[in-house]
């Protein structure tokens, strides 16, 4: 959709599932080194956890091909238009493309996380080429359009590639917290940077448009995707922080408990012992 929702709808998505991952990524961690701080630290807990984001993932990507398809201005399943020999709305069709790929991803992660029938790694390696797709598909997304608006499509392209090289690299290096973290900020770069489109191309509520020639904007906005990305790695600092801090105190209260029930059994002993 080339509108302000149509920015706005997988901004929500990415922005959705980087604030997750930097909640899950940094528990995960925290509780691989603390094995008895938390229930999820089996391996079972965050096995749910995945086919659970797996379901998730393949029904925002249906919503996101849905609305793509059948909102008033779409190609309703209508590719090419005999009647005035053109494709029809291929925009829509190359995010509904996006959307088809993430759906897969969705649809991997599922089996992977609930059956043995996949190799492992495999919800990684398809999950890049999800990302991969996309940032392919944008390349060649941006023809005939004005300089500001092939710009801020552009930068958007660095957050994609990049995390896509980052889940490929997940493939051979799994559970890397270092990579895990960096997939994650690019993941918030990426889906604020397409709520920033979408508020520089279609303003909303009647604002004023953006020069889209204007030479000095690009200088602005280059600047501004900068301060997006301080924001992502603000966000898993934080984040971090916390989730280290609580782990850490659930580890020294179920340790001071411990050691309340030895003290406990050992004064009893000796009670035993002197009757």
């Amino acid at each position: 959709m080339g509108n302000f929702k149509g920015h706005a709808l997988p901004g929500s998505f990415f922005l959705l599932f980087g604030l997750w991952w930097s909640v899950k990524y940094p528990l995960k961690y925290a509780c691989r080194k603390n094995k008895n701080a938390c229930y999820l630290g089996s391996r079972a807990g965050f096995q749910r956890l995945e086919f659970v984001e797996g379901i998730i993932k393949a029904v925002f990507a249906l919503i996101g091909m849905v609305a793509e398809q059948f909102v008033p201005d779409g190609p309703h399943l209508k590719l090419y238009n005999y009647e005035e020999k053109h494709w029809d709305h291929l925009m829509n069709w190359q995010h509904a493309t996006m959307y088809l790929f993430y759906g897969i991803s969705g649809l991997v992660d599922i089996v992977a996380h609930r059956t043995s029938a996949l190799p492992v790694a495999m919800d990684k390696m398809v999950l890049s080429l999800a990302v991969f797709i996309e940032g392919f598909l944008f390349c060649y997304h941006l023809h005939g359009r004005t300089m500001l608006d092939v710009h801020v499509h552009q930068l958007l392209l660095f957050a994609i590639f990049g995390a896509a090289a980052c889940i490929f690299l997940e493939v051979f290096f799994r559970g890397s917290i270092v990579l895990e973290m960096l997939c994650t900020s690019l993941c918030i770069l990426q889906g604020s940077w397409f709520w920033q489109i979408g508020f520089v191309l279609y303003p909303p509520n009647g604002r004023p448009e953006w020069n889209q020639m204007d030479h000095t904007n690009m200088m602005f906005l280059t600047m501004c995707y900068c301060w997006h990305y301080a924001f992502a790695f603000l966000i898993l600092a934080v984040n971090y922080t916390i989730i280290s801090w609580a782990v850490r105190s659930k580890v020294k209260q179920a340790q001071s408990m411990e050691m309340g029930l030895l003290k406990t059994s050992e004064r009893d002993q000796e009670s035993e012992n002197e009757i």
